[in-house]
């Protein structure tokens, strides 16, 4: 018998921040709203074919305990989940002031030990930054496979479109975030060299560390329900 496909669950919140950059309020909800956007077309362009359900959690829905939720009605659902939030050090930045961090994978770890939070994580992607900080605690829950940038994360794109390009077509979780940061490091290069054989800082501080099972693969799925 044919596994289910698996459900994709996807965080988003951009927020109109730019590192380092003082928007103005209607430049900042611009930013936010086209990000988003942007993003979810990219998702339905990649992904639609391969997950029995595509959760959006974004702006006011990307909290903490929005994604506590959407994670416990999975059931025993595979899921794999797309961070598309900023972060720092020890946490994702949800909606607001809603952090993504220890008291959330605590109060997760404690739902499962109890039997009460039944999803298999399979892989994590994360473009926040400071990712790795967070890798821990994401295999802690069960994730098979999970991405970090060791810093700042200045490269969301093209990495978020190559590494679903690559993810979904069969490649190792582990090739794919290869392919993904070296595409985008070459590309966003052109604009911020390095000197030698060192990359500039930013190009440097959004190296992708992989966790878990490098050679973890996506199965092939149905068409989604998009909610």
């Amino acid at each position: 018998m044919t596994a289910p496909s698996p459900q994709l669950i996807v965080f988003l919140e951009n927020g109109g921040h730019v590192e380092g950059l003082a928007l103005p309020p209607w430049a900042s909800r611009l930013m936010d709203w086209a990000v988003e956007e942007y993003a979810k077309a990219v998702i339905w362009l990649h992904a639609r074919r391969h997950y029995a359900a595509i959760v959006v959690l974004e702006d006011r829905r990307a909290t903490a305990a929005a994604l506590w939720e959407a994670l416990v009605a999975a059931e025993d659902a595979v899921v794999d989940l797309l961070m598309l939030v900023h972060g720092q050090e020890g946490y994702a930045c949800g909606h607001g002031r809603s952090a993504v961090g220890a008291d959330f994978f605590e109060g997760l770890r404690l739902l499962r030990a109890a039997g009460a939070a039944r999803f298999r994580l399979r892989a994590v992607y994360q473009m926040n930054c400071y990712g790795a900080s967070l890798a821990p605690a994401w295999l802690s829950l069960g994730a098979q496979a999970v991405n970090g940038a060791e810093g700042i994360n200045w490269l969301p794109e093209p990495s978020l479109s190559v590494f679903l390009r690559r993810w979904l077509a069969g490649r190792p979780f582990g090739e794919a975030i290869a392919d993904s940061y070296r595409v985008a490091s070459r590309l966003l290069g052109l604009v911020w060299r390095g000197q030698g054989d060192r990359p500039h800082p930013k190009i440097a501080s959004s190296r992708m560390q992989v966790f878990g099972d490098r050679k973890l693969c996506a199965g092939q799925g149905s068409q989604v329900a998009f909610s």
